[in-house]
């Protein structure tokens, strides 16, 4: 059994489908080690184990709207797509949406995935509850009432529990416009970044770090705002564009200025269309907002050495949040994220070289990403991380939940032993 881009076999012995969380959670309570698996987005083996892998797929698909709280209850096995169209039936929206509808909600919000748009949180910032088997099988459900449990768990990279079940805030359903704009000078581009990144509801930069201007600037628009038809020297694209410029638009979302549904604007891929290369490695660097031209200049110096292995990087942010783990925990964030051609072992011996350009600008990788977690002073990057390992030894104090992945990052093995 691989992953989603082919790069990875999994390592588990047995591969379970549990109908119910029940069964789940009896699953759990009699097992040695145990992962849990939902779309297989990741690129590392944050969710690998030696032991069993339950694919979340076949949990019941809920999708339970409470108007009366304005949130949804989402099953562990969903993927935003399917919420989305759901929400969208009942006149509803969530607030963002990754460029993929392909991944699973569960999965998602526990490595800290995101959208773009600096007033955007991550996935994780709607979320009210979240339901948990923890390696006893007990299912808990903590909410933002429980406070440090809550906000240690929710982007818990599998460590503190099974995830059967999150509920997300909702609001009424809105649209978009979506518009892809060329060329924009890199000196316009890290002079006014701050301005550059709020000139939409959403904004992403796509480029080589190569070229004298940032290839392609894409500019997600709630319906009433002005559309823009420049930006600092960026010109409006006379045709749909695909991020990688060999690529056929024909799976992208609408752009042009078309309105439609925010469900059919906010990711950059359609739900029907095979999703971006394929085949490929993705790696992604989150740190401060105020370091993005710094930072940026830096990776620019390295384009030489990334050429021959980088596809395209795309360049977002988000908003501060308070989850431990997160990626975005405490400081509004520019993220850099690298789609590389599926060679492992050149992208792994270049990473260590960009993640050292980057440690300066205190860079916190993405949880489901190539990284390189031995290189990452854990506790000077994230407060709360000491408080994060200490919780996952009182829950998971055997270890049913680790892999070496975790091991690694946690630091201190679990009490078994491994």
């Amino acid at each position: 059994m691989k992953n989603w881009a082919g790069n990875l076999d999994y390592s588990s012995a047995a591969v379970q489908r549990p109908g119910s969380v029940a069964e789940l959670a009896e699953l759990v309570a009699g097992s040695t080690r145990v992962k849990a698996l939902g779309s297989r987005h990741s690129f590392n083996r944050i969710g690998d184990t030696d032991g069993v892998h339950v694919l979340l797929d076949g949990l019941p698909q809920t999708i339970d709207i409470d108007r009366d709280r304005h949130t949804v209850r989402v099953g562990g096995g969903v993927s935003y797509g399917a919420l989305c169209r759901t929400l969208e039936e009942s006149g509803l929206a969530i607030h963002n949406l990754a460029s993929l509808p392909h991944i699973s909600v569960a999965g998602a919000i526990q490595t800290g995935t995101h959208g773009s748009g600096l007033r955007n949180q991550s996935l994780a910032g709607e979320v009210q509850s979240v339901e948990l088997v923890r390696p006893s099988g007990d299912v808990v459900t903590l909410s933002r009432a429980d406070g440090d449990d809550f906000l240690a768990s929710v982007v818990g990279l599998g460590a503190l529990g099974v995830v059967t079940a999150v509920e997300l805030s909702v609001r009424p359903s809105f649209r978009m416009r979506q518009r892809v704009l060329e060329d924009l000078p890199w000196d316009a581009a890290l002079g006014n970044f701050r301005r550059l990144m709020s000139s939409a509801y959403s904004v992403s930069l796509f480029t080589t770090y190569a070229d004298q201007a940032v290839s392609q600037v894409w500019l997600k628009a709630l319906d009433d705002e002005p559309p823009l038809a420049d930006l600092f020297g960026a010109i409006a694209a006379t045709r749909p564009r695909h991020p990688l410029p060999d690529m056929s638009a024909g799976n992208c979302t609408a752009q042009m200025d078309e309105a439609g549904p925010w469900l059919d604007r906010l990711p950059h891929f359609r739900h029907e269309f095979t999703p971006s290369k394929g085949e490929e490695l993705q790696s992604e660097f989150i740190l401060p907002l105020d370091h993005a031209p710094a930072a940026i200049d830096g990776v620019r110096g390295l384009a030489a050495r990334l050429a021959p292995l980088l596809l395209v990087s795309e360049i977002r942010t988000a908003a501060a949040d308070e989850f431990w783990l997160s990626p975005f925990h405490r400081q509004d964030s520019v993220a850099l994220h690298f789609t590389w051609r599926r060679r492992q072992a050149e992208v792994e011996a270049l990473l260590p070289e960009l993640e050292e350009a980057l440690r300066p600008f205190g860079a916190r990788p993405h949880w489901g990403k190539l990284f390189t977690p031995a290189g990452y002073d854990w506790e000077q990057l994230y407060p709360r991380f000491a408080g994060f390992r200490t919780l996952a030894a009182a829950h998971d104090p055997e270890g049913k939940f680790r892999n070496a992945l975790l091991d690694s990052v946690l630091g201190v093995p679990a009490a078994s032993g491994r």
